[in-house]
C-alpha cells in the first residue's frame, strides 16, 4: 500500500492531522517528515517491529545504529542521557530548538530500547513544530535518522514531490512541510571535557559558547 501523502504547515500544524499521525507510529508505522534541516524518517521510539523496519530501511546492523532522538524540549532529557553537566545544559538549552544534535552518554533505557549496546544517544530539538508536535502528543521521542545513507556522496533530498516518489512504497505517511534543506544538522559530541564538532551543519554552535 502506498504510503499517505499528508500536507502541513510549520507555523501552524492541524492537531487532527499530527493525531492521525501519532496513531501511526503508534501502530508501528514509519513516517518521513520535515526538520528544520533535511527530511528525516523515523518511529516511534518505543515500537520494536517499528525500529526493525527502519534498520531495514537504512541497512543498519547493531552497533552502526547511530540514530537520534526527536524530543520535544528538555524535560524528559534525564531519561535518554546520563548526568547532563550544567555547562553543556546550558549550551542546550541555548540552541535548542535549533539544527543540532547533541551526542550525550546514554543512560541505562537507551539500550533497552534500542536493543543494542549503545553507550551514546544524539539528542535533537528542531526548530520546526511538526515533528515537536508529533512527539508532544505522542509523550515519547521519536527515533530520527535522515532520508539517505550519509555515507553515500549524494545531496538530500529537499521537495517533498520528489521524496514522495522515491519512499512512497517504502513508509506508511510522508509529510509534505514545504521545501526542506540540502543541509543536515550540526553534530556536537558532548561525552568528553570539552564539546567537540564532529561534523558542521547547517548550525553554529561556536554563538551559544
Amino acid at each position: 500500500m502506498a504510503a499517505e501523502l499528508i500536507k502541513l504547515y510549520p507555523e501552524n500544524p492541524e492537531e487532527k492531522k499530527i493525531r492521525h499521525i501519532v496513531d501511526v507510529l503508534r501502530d508501528g508505522g514509519l513516517v518521513i517528515y520535515p526538520t528544520d534541516t533535511v527530511y528525516g524518517v523515523g518511529c516511534d521510539i518505543f515500537n520494536s517491529k517499528a525500529l526493525d523496519r527502519l534498520k531495514l530501511l537504512k541497512g543498519i546492523k547493531g552497533k552502526d545504529l547511530n540514530l537520534s532522538f526527536i524530543c520535544y524540549d528538555l524535560s524528559q532529557l534525564s531519561e535518554y542521557a546520563k548526568h547532563v553537566d550544567t555547562p553543556i545544559f546550558k549550551l542546550m538549552k541555548k540552541s535548542f530548538p535549533g539544527p543540532f544534535t547533541f551526542i550525550l552518554e546514554s543512560s541505562s533505557k537507551v539500550p533497552k530500547i534500542l536493543n543494542v549496546k549503545k553507550k551514546t544517544v544524539g539528542i535533537r530539538v528542531p526548530d520546526n513544530l511538526i515533528p515537536r508536535d508529533i512527539v508532544r502528543i505522542l509523550g515519547n521521542p521519536i527515533i530520527t535518522t535522515s532520508i539517505h545513507d550519509e555515507d553515500e556522496i549524494v545531496e538530500y533530498s529537499t521537495d517533498p514531490s520528489l521524496i514522495y516518489e522515491e519512499f512512497e512504497n517504502h513508509v506508511d505517511i510522508i509529510i509534505d512541510g514545504g521545501f526542506g534543506s540540502n543541509q543536515p544538522s550540526t553534530v556536537v559530541d558532548c561525552t568528553g571535557d570539552e564539546p567537540i564538532i564532529i561534523r558542521q551543519g547547517m548550525g553554529d554552535i561556536s554563538q551559544y559558547l
